[in-house]
C-alpha cells in the first residue's frame, strides 16, 4: 500500500509540493500535434483546480477530468506496461478490471492532489525524439519563486492521434517504471487479485469514498 501511495504521488509529479497552475499553461509548442495532449491535460488540471476552489464536489471534478485523461493518455498501453511481463498471463476478466481501476486511480490521484493555486505549467517550445515517439518538455513553476521542476511527457502517435504514454520527472524518473516496480509484488502466478484490491482501496481513500471502484 505504501508503494501505491508513492505511485500516486508520481502521477502528479513524484514528491513535488502539491501545486497547480494559476493561469492557462504557457507554450511555444501547444499547436503541434505532439504537444497537444500535454496542453490539453494541463488545461484540464487547471479547470479541476478552479472547480475545487469554487467548492465543486470531488465527484463532479472527477467526472469533468475523466474524459480529458482518457483523451490525452494511451491508458491501455500505460496499464499494460505498468503491470509488465505478467500482463499476458492474467485472465481477460482481470485485465479488464485492472484497466478500469487504473483509469480511476489515475484520475482520482490527479483530482485529490491538484487542489492548491499559485503555480503554473510552462510547455517548452521544442520536442525531443525518442525513436518514433516524442518527449514534450514542461516545467512546473512554483508561485513562491522557488526553482521550477522539469516534468516531461513521452507521447506516441496512434489511432487517436498523439497520446501520453509515460511521464518523466526531471527528465529521467519514469512513471511507468515506478508502476512496474510497485505492482510487481502484487501480481504473481497469473493472478492480479492483490493489485486489484490495492487499487480499489487507494481509489476509495484518495476520493474519501466519493468514487466507487469498478468491478465486483
Amino acid at each position: 500500500m505504501k508503494n501505491l501511495l508513492r505511485t500516486a504521488a508520481l502521477l502528479v509529479a513524484t514528491g513535488l509540493p502539491l501545486i497547480a497552475p494559476a493561469a492557462t499553461p504557457q507554450s511555444g509548442s501547444a499547436a503541434t500535434p505532439e504537444a497537444a495532449p500535454v496542453a490539453a491535460l494541463d488545461a484540464g488540471l487547471l479547470a479541476t483546480m478552479q472547480a475545487g476552489s469554487a467548492g465543486q464536489s470531488f465527484a463532479a471534478r472527477y467526472a469533468a477530468l475523466d474524459p480529458v485523461v482518457k483523451q490525452t493518455y494511451n491508458l491501455p498501453m500505460v496499464v499494460q506496461n505498468s503491470v509488465g511481463f505478467s500482463w499476458p498471463t492474467l485472465p481477460a476478466a482481470q485485465q479488464q478490471q485492472l484497466s478500469a481501476l487504473f483509469e480511476q486511480f489515475t484520475v482520482v490521484s490527479y483530482v485529490s492532489q491538484f487542489t492548491s493555486a499559485g503555480a503554473k505549467f510552462v510547455l517548452l517550445p521544442k520536442e525531443k525524439s525518442l525513436g518514433a515517439n516524442k518527449i514534450v518538455e514542461t516545467k512546473i513553476v512554483p508561485g513562491d519563486g522557488s526553482a521550477p521542476t522539469e516534468l516531461d511527457y513521452v507521447v506516441a502517435g496512434g489511432p487517436s492521434n498523439w497520446q501520453i504514454t509515460d511521464v518523466l520527472l526531471n527528465g529521467t524518473i519514469s512513471q511507468v517504471a515506478v508502476h512496474a516496480s510497485d505492482f510487481s509484488g502484487l501480481v504473481s502466478g497469473g493472478d492480479a487479485a492483490p493489485l486489484i484490491a490495492a487499487l480499489k482501496t487507494k481509489i476509495t481513500t484518495l476520493s474519501n469514498g466519493a468514487i466507487t471502484p469498478s468491478g465486483p
